[in-house]
C-alpha cells in the first residue's frame, strides 16, 4: 500500500477535515481496539461551517482514529466544554499518553484566571483514547515567569506538553520561544509535577513543540524553530539535541547546546522546495516492523489560508519515515517532506517493511568561477560590486585577505533609509555561492537585535532571500529568509527558517536550482570550516527573465562589524539531485537557460527577522507577549498579544 500527504482525515459526508496542527498520536492500549488515535489543536477543521454571527466554527482538540496510520475517522472533539480555570484562554498541542492503567490528555491553556493569569498546562483523564475526558480543574503545571525574570507580573510562555517515562519517574516537558523550554518529574498518577524539580534544557527564543524520542541509549529533543503560522512564508522547522538523561543538556552532533547563547540544534526536517513549507510541531508512531514515522503539520504554499479566514494559515498534517543516520534522526533519509506517492507503514506482525531509507547525498558543488568571486586580498573590492545606497567608504576596510565592514543602523526592505549593500553579477545557470563570517557581537548576552552579517540575493529591495549570522534577543543563529512584495493588505511579505548553529566564523552556503517554472535556493551552514554542513531548508522563487544579483548584508544594529573572508561561486555540480522531496525534479545546471533566474522574494526583514511575524499572531487569547532578555519595549510594530478568542477567524493560529 502506498499513501500520500496530506494524510485524509474523513469527517464523514464525504468531507475531510482541513488542518491538524500540533499533531499528537498514541495507539491504544486496549486488545480488542488495537488502533491509533491522533488529536489536534483547537482548530478550524470545515471552513463551510459558521457560527451565527458568521465567523468560523472551531473544534476543541479534534480526534481521530485510524487502523493504518494513513487513514482516519472523525471521532469527536476531547474537550468540547472549555473548563471554567482558563477562563477566555484557548487550548492547544495536545499530548496523549498512558499512565497508571487510563490516558492522560495534557494541553496548553493560553491563558487562565489566576490572578496574574497566563498560560499553563492542563491535564484531563479518560479510560479510553477515545475519551469522554474529564479535565482535572486546574494546571498541572502553572503560570510562571520566565526564567530569571524579577518581575512578578511576567508570564513566561507556559506551551506545549511532552510527556516521557525513564526509569520509572514521568518526566512533563513544556515551554515555547518566550521563556525557552523546560522539563519537570510528575506525580505518579501524572496529575501534578513538581516545581522543584524543574531543569531548563534549551534557551528562549529558539525552540517550542517539544516531542522526545528514546533510541540506542539517548534521549533525543526535537523542538521547532520560527514562525509557525505566516501564510506561504511559513519557516518552521524541526532540530534535535540528545542526552543520556531525559533532563539534558542537550547537545547536537557539533557539541553545541541547546542551552548555549550560540543555540545548537542538528537538523530534522524542514521544507525542501516542493509545496510543503513549515515543517514542524511533530509526533511520532512505530509501525509492526520497528519503523518509526513522523506526523507533523505543514502548510501547503500553493493553499496556505483557510477559506474565508483572511491570513488564517491552514495546517494539514503530514506524514513521513523517520530514518537515523550517524547517530541522528533525519526525515526519508533527508529528503524531507514527501508530496509524492510513499511506502505505507506496516501495520500487521510479520509483513514485509515496504520502505528502506536512500540517505541524500550532500550537495557536490561544481568548479570555482573566479571572475564571480572575491578573495578580498587586494586593497579595493573587486571592481564587479556595485554599491546600492553606499553608506561610505569609511564604514569598510580590506586587510588579512577579509572585508571588515561596519554593521548598519537599517534593514534592508522597499521603505525610504533601508540598508545599503554591495552587489554583483550571478553566473546564468545553476551554482553555489559561499562565504566565510564573523562578527564583533558578542558570543552571548542581550540584547544587539538583530545585528547580522552575510549574504542575499537580490532581485530588489522588497524581493530576496537572504542568509545571514543573526543575533535574536540572547541568541546568536542562522538565519534564512525571504521577502516578497505581500499579496494584499495585511499579508506577510517576510518569513525565515533557521539553520544550524553559530561560531566564532561560520561558513554560509546559498546553492540555486531550477525547474521549469521556479528557483530553488537551499541553505546550509557549517562550524568545521565546510568539512560538514547543516542544511536549513529551501525557499523557492518564480523565474523571471531579469537576473537577481548577489549582495552582502551588514545590518539592522548598528556598532559592530562583520568580516566577510571571502566571496566563492562555483557552478553546480550536474549530478546534484532535486531538492528533496518530490517536488518538481531540478534541471542540471548544464541545461539552464538564457533567462533561468528568477524574482526573488526573500527577506527585507524590518530588523525582527521571525519574532515580529510571530507576535503579531498573539491577538486576543490571552497570551503575554515578551521575549526572553528583553530589557525594555519590544520593537514598534511588535504586538503584545497572541492567538484568538474561542470561535474569532484570526490572521493567524500559533
Amino acid at each position: 500500500m502506498t499513501y500520500s500527504n496530506p494524510l485524509p482525515l474523513d469527517l464523514g459526508g464525504g468531507k475531510l477535515a482541513e488542518q491538524c496542527a500540533d499533531p499528537d498520536v498514541i495507539r491504544s492500549e486496549d486488545p480488542s481496539d488495537p488502533v491509533w488515535y491522533l488529536y489536534c489543536t483547537r482548530d478550524v477543521i470545515d471552513s463551510s461551517l459558521r457560527n451565527p454571527d458568521g465567523s468560523l466554527v472551531f473544534s476543541s482538540i479534534p480526534t481521530y482514529r485510524s487502523a493504518d496510520l494513513v487513514h482516519w475517522s472523525f471521532v469527536g472533539e476531547a474537550l468540547p466544554t472549555k473548563p471554567a480555570w482558563i477562563g477566555d484562554g484557548d487550548m492547544w498541542a495536545p499530548d496523549v499518553a498512558y499512565v497508571g492503567g487510563r490516558y492522560l490528555l495534557y494541553y496548553t491553556a493560553t491563558n487562565t484566571v489566576a490572578p496574574g493569569g497566563g498560560s499553563a498546562i492542563g491535564v484531563a483523564t479518560s479510560a479510553s483514547p477515545a475519551g469522554p475526558w474529564v479535565d482535572s480543574g486546574g494546571p498541572v503545571v502553572e503560570p510562571m515567569p520566565s526564567p530569571g525574570s524579577a518581575d512578578p507580573a511576567d508570564r513566561r510562555w507556559v506551551f506545549d506538553p511532552e510527556l516521557v517515562t525513564a526509569g520509572g519517574e514521568h518526566y512533563l516537558y513544556f515551554g515555547s520561544y518566550y521563556g525557552g523550554l523546560s522539563v519537570r518529574r510528575l506525580s505518579a498518577d501524572g496529575l501534578h509535577s513538581d516545581p522543584a524539580s524543574q531543569v531548563q534544557v534549551a534557551i528562549g527564543n529558539r525552540y517550542e513543540g517539544t516531542h522526545v524520542i528514546e533510541h540506542d541509549g539517548w534521549f533525543y529533543l526535537l523542538g521547532s524553530a520560527t514562525n509557525c503560522c505566516s501564510g506561504p512564508l511559513t519557516g518552521y522547522g524541526v532540530f534535535a539535541g540528545r542526552s543520556t538523561s531525559p533532563t539534558g543538556p542537550f547537545e547536537d552532533r557539533t557539541g553545541a547546546l541547546l542551552l548555549d547563547p550560540r543555540v545548537g540544534g542538528t537538523p530534522v526536517l524542514h521544507q525542501n522546495g516542493n509545496r510543503w513549507i513549515g515543517t514542524g510541531h511533530v509526533t511520532s508512531a512505530v509501525d509492526a516492523t520497528g519503523q518509526r514515522w513522523m506526523l507533523y503539520h505543514a502548510v501547503d504554499r500553493t493553499d496556505p489560508y483557510v477559506a474565508g479566514g483572511g491570513t488564517y494559515t491552514k495546517r494539514p498534517v503530514l506524514m513521513d519515515a523517520l530514518d537515523w543516520q550517524d547517530g541522528w534522526p533525519v526525515v526519508r533519509g533527508g529528503a524531507g517532506p514527501s508530496d509524492s506517492p510513499q511506502p505505507a507503514p506496516v501495520v500487521t506482525a510479520g509483513d514485509p517493511a515496504a520502505y528502506a531509507p536512500t540517505f541524500v547525498a550532500p550537495l557536490s558543488r561544481g568548479t570555482l568561477l573566479s571572475g564571480y568571486s572575491d578573495e578580498f586580498d587586494g586593497a579595493e573590492m573587486d571592481p564587479a560590486w556595485t554599491w546600492e545606497r553606499d553608506p561610505g567608504a569609511a564604514t569598510r576596510s580590506l586587510s588579512g585577505g577579509a572585508l571588515h565592514w561596519d554593521t548598519q543602523a537599517a534593514d534592508l526592505g522597499p521603505d525610504p533609509g533601508a540598508a545599503g549593500l554591495p552587489l554583483r553579477p550571478l553566473p546564468s545557470g545553476d551554482y553555489v555561492v559561499e562565504t566565510r563570517v564573523s562578527s564583533t557581537v558578542p558570543s552571548e548576552g542581550c540584547c544587539q537585535n538583530y545585528a547580522q552579517g552575510g549574504l542575499v540575493i537580490h532581485q530588489d529591495d522588497a524581493n530576496f532571500v537572504k542568509l545571514s549570522v543573526t543575533s535574536i534577543w540572547e541568541t546568536r543563529q542562522t538565519e534564512f529568509g525571504k521577502r516578497e512584495t505581500a499579496e494584499g493588505p495585511g499579508y506577510p511579505t517576510y518569513g525565515n527558517a533557521v539553520g544550524g548553529p553559530v561560531a566564532e566564523a561560520t561558513v554560509l552556503r546559498l546553492s540555486r536550482t531550477h525547474t521549469a517554472t521556479e528557483n530553488v535556493y537551499t541553505a546550509s551552514t557549517s562550524v568545521d570550516d565546510g568539512a560538514t554542513w547543516d542544511e536549513a531548508g529551501a525557499w523557492t522563487t518564480p523565474l523571471q527573465a531579469t537576473p537577481p544579483r548577489l549582495g552582502l548584508v551588514s545590518m539592522a544594529a548598528g556598532g559592530f562589524t562583520t568580516t566577510f573572508d571571502y566571496v566563492r561561486v562555483y557552478g553546480a555540480d550536474a549530478a546534484t539531485g532535486a531538492p528533496g522531496g518530490g517536488g518538481a525534479a531540478t534541471v542540471g545546471a548544464g541545461s539552464a537557460t538564457s533567462d533561468p533566474t528568477a524574482e526573488l522574494a526573500a527577506s527585507g526583514s524590518t530588523g525582527e527577522p521571525w519574532i515580529a511575524g510571530l507576535a503579531a499572531l498573539l491577538v486576543a487569547a490571552g497570551v503575554t507577549v515578551r521575549f526572553s532578555g528583553a530589557r525594555g519595549p519590544l520593537p514598534a510594530g511588535l504586538s503584545r498579544r497572541r492567538a484568538r478568542r474561542s470561535g474569532d477567524a484570526p490572521p493567524s493560529l500559533r
